[in-house]
């Protein structure tokens, strides 16, 4: 059966040929980056293009800024570039197809943001569907890459704002400070009030001086969102539209 398409306030997205469709990291990275100072973006990895389309929508009334979104896999790819031609935005959005590796190679460009939902289940996981392991699963990028592709195409004071389950977000801090990489701000995701935390925001800059921690809940009672993840993200949603 088909993915049904996903809709935002202010655009749609849809999600045939995607290896992953819209979930709530994606939204949340989305959604909690910094954005100031920002001219030029990079998504690594973008998949169906949504926090691509998320930026767009933030940074709108800045001029001449320029988002890339580089995806490995073609179908992704595909559908990414779709949703871009059909947005708002379509004249300051750029889908490449590459790996990230031959892309900051090949070009001498640098960026005051980059932003990934990264792969990041080990070869002890794979998912038994072969497009599936692309986008989800280290062999297809494994992190020491990612982090040196990152240090080539940020600019002095940009910033890289990723995604990870706590245990890989733990790891990425120690690995990214020998490449000159340092967190500076970290945002503990807790599903529910009482439980473990489930995800890391973080922020990497190549300033090791600066720091920031905080939390978030998204749900507060059953299926309702927080009153806190409500406000991080109410110039998106029409209304509740998944959960997981």
């Amino acid at each position: 059966m088909a993915t049904p398409d996903f809709h935002f306030k202010r655009c749609s997205i849809q999600q045939h040929g995607a290896v992953h469709p819209v979930g709530t990291d994606a939204v949340l990275l989305g959604a909690w980056t910094s954005i100031d100072n920002t001219l030029r973006i990079l998504d690594i990895g973008t998949g169906t293009g949504v926090i691509a389309l998320m930026l767009a929508q933030r940074t709108e009334n800045v001029e001449n800024i320029r988002i890339d979104a580089v995806e490995i896999h073609p179908g992704s790819a595909a559908c990414a570039t779709r949703n871009f031609a059909v947005s708002p935005w379509a004249d300051r959005l750029r889908i490449v197809t590459s790996s990230i590796q031959d892309f900051a190679q090949q070009t001498d460009s640098q960026y005051n943001l980059i932003v990934s939902n990264p792969p990041y289940f080990s070869e002890n996981t794979k998912a038994p569907d072969a497009a599936r392991r692309l986008g989800r699963h280290i062999e297809s990028l494994p992190p020491l890459e990612m982090l040196r592709a990152v240090y080539k195409l940020l600019s002095p004071q940009g910033r890289f704002s990723v995604v990870l389950p706590v245990k890989e977000g733990l790891k990425w801090c120690e690995w990214a400070v020998p490449m000159g990489l340092y967190w500076t701000r970290i945002t503990e995701v807790f599903g529910r009030k009482g439980k473990p935390v489930e995800r890391l925001l973080i922020e990497f800059q190549r300033n090791p001086y600066l720091f920031q921690r905080d939390s978030l809940i998204v749900y507060e009672q059953g299926v309702e969102y927080s009153k806190e993840y409500q406000e991080m993200t109410r110039e998106f949603y029409l209304g509740v539209e998944f959960r997981g």
